[in-house]
Parts: C-alpha cells; sequence; structure tokens
C-alpha cells in the first residue's frame, strides 16, 4: 500500500474524510508501521515560553480546550475501527502526555520524540533512534507516537497539522495521513 493523500490545506468533502480514515485502519491493521500523531490544538504560540521547564507544565505551551477535544475524538476514532496500538509513546511535553492520555488512556515517555524545536544539536540521534524503532515493529501490530511537528518534519520531510496522524511503514515513509474524523 504505497498511496500519500496530503490534507493540508485542502478542502475535502466528508465522504473524502472518511475515505482516508478507512486507509488508514487498512495500513494500521498491517502492521509493520507506527502512527506518528503531532500533538492536539494548543493554545496560541509558537514553541514554549522562555524559560519553559518540563517538569512544570504551567510553564509550557498545553492543550486547549478544543485540543482536549481532538485529543478524546481521536481515541473514539482508534476505538470505532477496533484498533489498539502495541505500545503509545510520547514526547515529554505535557501537550504530548495529554494528547496520548485522552486518545489512549496511556503512554510511556520516549526521549526520541522530545522536540528538537529549541536545540537542533540532538535530531540525528533522535530521528535515527526512530527509524531504527520503525524497522523493529512487526506485521500485524502498529505502535502510535505522540510528538511535535519539527520531529515529524526531520523523520518524513514532511510538515503535519496539530492533532494529525501520519501513518509512516519501516522506512520513514508516509503510507497515509488522516485526522482521525
Amino acid at each position: 500500500m504505497q498511496r500519500r493523500h496530503v490534507l493540508a490545506g485542502l478542502s475535502l468533502p466528508w465522504w473524502a474524510f472518511n475515505a482516508l480514515a478507512s486507509d488508514a485502519a487498512q495500513a494500521l491493521r498491517q502492521g509493520g508501521c507506527t502512527v506518528l500523531i503531532r500533538h492536539a490544538q494548543t493554545t496560541p504560540g509558537v514553541g514554549d515560553p522562555k524559560g519553559f521547564r518540563l517538569d512544570m507544565c504551567v510553564s509550557q505551551r498545553n492543550l486547549n480546550d478544543e485540543g482536549r477535544a481532538q485529543a478524546r475524538r481521536m481515541g473514539k476514532w482508534f476505538q470505532a475501527q477496533g484498533l489498539k496500538p502495541r505500545v503509545v509513546k510520547s514526547s515529554n511535553w505535557c501537550r504530548c502526555k495529554e494528547t496520548a492520555n485522552l486518545a489512549f488512556g496511556k503512554h510511556l515517555v520516549w526521549p526520541a520524540l522530545n522536540s528538537i524545536f529549541e536545540d537542533r544539536a540532538s535530531e540525528p540521534q533522535q530521528t535515527a533512534d526512530l527509524r531504527a524503532a520503525l524497522r523493529r515493529i512487526e506485521a500485524g501490530s502498529f505502535e502510535a507516537w505522540v510528538t511535535h511537528q519539527v520531529n515529524i518534519t526531520a523523520l518524513t520531510g514532511e510538515a503535519s497539522a496539530m492533532g494529525e496522524g501520519l501513518v509512516v511503514d519501516a522506512s520513514g515513509s508516509i503510507i497515509v495521513r488522516t485526522t482521525f474524523s
């Protein structure tokens, strides 16, 4: 299944979104892939406030009410499809952990998913870690990784919207994009 659907900036009818979600479900059932999820909608801004701390959510840019609803809709989509990730991994940023918890009810913090926005020095190693982990996911299972746009771009070469999911194969290529609607 080597198809790509780019949603950013397009206005599609409802049935097109349903078809994309169906493609995503089919790809995840086949496994050997991950669904990269950019954290759900946040309060306005870029990056985090100056002096933010990972151990203090109040110091970070966090999910807003729409983001929380968006994350819950993701979870409902996975449940409706009968899909359960083998593992849910998240960046240590609160917006990612909250997205994972609201969508899947759990997460494991994985430093390879931590934002590289402020410091690109770790980008080569983190991206190499993601690629190595992708190659280890077996057919018939998939993982969910909740991370940041800059990390998704580093891995795939493409940007993503908040709350968007990209099903990525073992080579790091995007199979399908979806908003889980």
